[in-house]
């Protein structure tokens, strides 16, 4: 924990502290990350951000959209994940980006929304965990668009093996 950094607003925090917390976030881990740090940068529920934007929009009489969300909000995550990159030697290295969806409902609106933005989702179970299964991975429902083009030459062997079909 040497070299951590936390950036972390509560639900009784104001609307507009939970909106820029994710923000302050990855501004940090930009700065060290172009000092060619590695960096983590993990969002712990994306959709309570949501929360505080919508709460924020319809204040403004900002018009709503879906679940009374602005329409920008696809926009608003888009842009902030995004940010999370693995940068040129010359720049410094990576970022990593991690969410907890809302009561492991992944079918709302907006873990749906992140879903569809990122390269791949691990999914964690808490009924995994507690029946002493880890790390507690739900491999059901746990995703990479990436897939074997991440895998080493070995694996990717024995998956032919184990699944000629998926070739």
């Amino acid at each position: 924990m040497e070299y951590t950094i936390v950036v972390a607003e509560t639900a009784d925090s104001p609307a507009t502290l939970q909106y820029l917390a994710p923000y302050t976030g990855a501004a940090l881990a930009e700065y060290f990350m172009y000092r060619e740090r590695h960096t983590l940068i993990i969002y712990d529920d994306l959709s309570k951000q949501a929360q505080a934007y919508r709460q924020m929009s319809l204040l403004l009489r900002r018009p709503p959209g879906h679940e009374a969300y602005p329409g920008d909000v696809f926009y608003l995550h888009s842009r902030l994940l995004e940010r999370a990159a693995k940068s040129s030697s010359q720049l410094g290295e990576g970022s990593m980006t991690a969410f907890d969806t809302q009561s492991g409902d992944v079918s709302a609106y907006i873990p749906t929304n992140v879903i569809s933005i990122t390269d791949g989702q691990i999914f964690l179970s808490t009924n995994l965990f507690n029946a002493g299964i880890r790390p507690a991975i739900n491999v059901g429902i746990s995703v990479s668009r990436v897939g074997s083009a991440a895998q080493i030459k070995a694996m990717k062997q024995v998956t032919v093996v184990i699944f000629p079909d998926r070739n």
